[in-house]
């Protein structure tokens, strides 16, 4: 073995592991039903393999914390194991820490003859894991220690969601600033035409006449603007992963490190009530900028318009 790395050691029964965790789905060498008992294969995540420097048909020195005592003093337990397989399922906190052998080898190594150390349940809603996790624990008093991935990944989980806030404030202001500059553009126009406006109420022009011209031109603004970001976001949402790796082996760079942002590639999920939610937003403030300067467009006063010209 080239190197030293901590990891967790995880004994499975391969035939219900598929079903549990999905691992067999992102297998990238290898299967998991060559973790048979007694042949000591191990399937390794691809960045613990790099890290390792080992691949498919090597061997690598697994050295477990508990020792065994001889006359010598205490001597740390190893066994040796080939690699049978790589999976890599795009989070670093598994793919570079978490390890899979037969449940029949780990008993063997762990001297846990007929036992096992822990039972994982997979559920079909995600979001019930921690009221299924609350039954478990009541079932079974005190014999037991319950946990759930909202809470074995609750830092992960927090930052996301603080992510999202901030992103949203974020969004929040540009779309302000893009309000402000209606605003100020209208306000402009207005100003550049005051004469014309004066002309238009000298010939009979009500003032609503003139607040539905500036409203009106605010507005195509506004739209046209909503619906050209929507396109365009839209498009850079569904081939985001395309977009970033083409920049990353254009330029040589890694937009996100796996072992400072947990994840290695950047998902993209579309979700079209997000986008209706921002569009609507978009429109209605677009809508609500034209209403100042178009107020101060119906308000203007022929003769102070024309006084000088």
């Amino acid at each position: 073995m080239p190197a030293s790395k901590t990891s967790e050691l995880r004994g499975i029964e391969p035939r219900l592991e598929d079903a549990v965790s999905g691992v067999g789905g992102v297998m990238q060498a290898g299967e998991l039903g060559e973790l048979e008992p007694r042949t000591f294969n191990i399937v390794l995540g691809v960045e613990l393999a790099n890290a390792l420097q080992v691949g498919i048909g090597e061997k690598v020195t697994v050295t477990l914390a508990q020792g065994r005592v001889t006359p010598a003093g205490v001597i740390p337990r190893t066994k040796r194991f080939t690699v049978s397989g790589l999976y890599r399922v795009g989070m670093y906190e598994f793919d570079r820490r978490l390890a899979f052998i037969n449940i029949n080898d780990a008993q063997r190594l762990y001297r846990k003859k007929g036992t096992v150390t822990g039972v994982r349940l997979a559920v079909t809603e995600i979001y019930d894991a921690p009221a299924i996790v609350r039954e478990v624990a009541l079932a079974h008093g005190e014999l037991v220690l319950v946990s759930d991935w909202t809470r074995r990944h609750v830092n992960f989980f927090r930052s996301i969601q603080i992510t999202k806030s901030i992103l949203f404030v974020i969004l929040l202001m540009v779309i302000a600033v893009a309000a402000f500059n209606i605003v100020s553009t209208l306000v402009m126009v207005v100003k550049d035409k005051q004469a014309d406006i004066a002309i238009l109420r000298t010939i009979g022009a009500r003032p609503s006449s003139i607040l539905r011209i500036f409203i009106t031109q605010g507005s195509i603004v506004g739209v046209v603007g909503t619906v050209a970001g929507v396109v365009l976001g839209i498009l850079l949402a569904l081939n985001l992963e395309s977009i970033v790796g083409f920049f990353e082996s254009a330029f040589g760079i890694k937009f996100l490190a796996a072992d400072v942002y947990f994840i290695s590639d950047l998902p993209s999920e579309l979700r079209y009530g997000d986008v209706s939610r921002i569009a609507i937003m978009a429109l209605v403030l677009a809508l609500i900028s034209t209403l100042y300067p178009a107020w101060v467009a119906a308000k203007t006063a022929p003769a102070e318009a024309l006084r000088y010209d």
